[in-house]
């Protein structure tokens, strides 16, 4: 019996990451993702802690991968959604940071310190290579939201209504 349920516990452990969560089909794409969480979770944490200096800090060191990340994520939301890309990037990043800044509230005082180690772990990385492992093991996007959104449904169009008919009248 213990072999069954330790079975069942083992099957659980594999499911369960998927559960919830979209995943990107690639890698790529998943870091891209991440770190764009990165930079909305430090970006949330700057307005409201009043921590600019941070955040300026970090743009500037990371600004040529921040750069390269920002290219390729209006470049997965133009191939995933064509035309409507740049709004569905903006609905995307605007749920993202009200997300974290939802949590930012639930933690209440513990936000502005817990975060402020954020910023010092991520400043003490030794080079800009290190920071998508880094990001990857953070687990960042909020499993509400999820990375690589779904492509929009298409709104439902409105049955045709047939003209009612009249009884003729004699």
């Amino acid at each position: 019996m213990r072999h069954v349920i330790w079975g069942l516990a083992a099957i659980g452990l594999l499911i369960a990451p998927g559960v919830g969560a979209e995943q990107c089909s690639s890698p790529a794409d998943q870091s891209t993702f991440e770190l764009q969480a990165l930079k909305s979770k430090l970006m949330v944490h700057a307005m409201s802690c009043h921590s600019d200096a941070q955040y300026n800090a970090f743009v500037h060191r990371f600004r040529t991968d921040l750069a390269g990340n920002e290219k390729s994520f209006s470049e997965y939301f133009k191939r995933r959604y064509g035309k409507s890309g740049q709004r569905e990037q903006d609905a995307y990043v605007t749920q993202l940071a009200n997300a974290q800044s939802d949590l930012g509230m639930r933690l209440g005082s513990d936000f502005c310190p817990r975060d402020t180690a954020f910023f010092d772990e991520v400043m003490s990385l030794r080079s800009t290579s290190e920071l998508p492992d880094y990001v990857a093991g953070k687990d960042l996007i909020p499993p509400s939201l999820g990375a690589c959104a779904p492509a929009p449904t298409p709104p439902a169009t409105p049955a045709r209504r047939r003209p009612a008919k009249t009884a003729a009248r004699h």
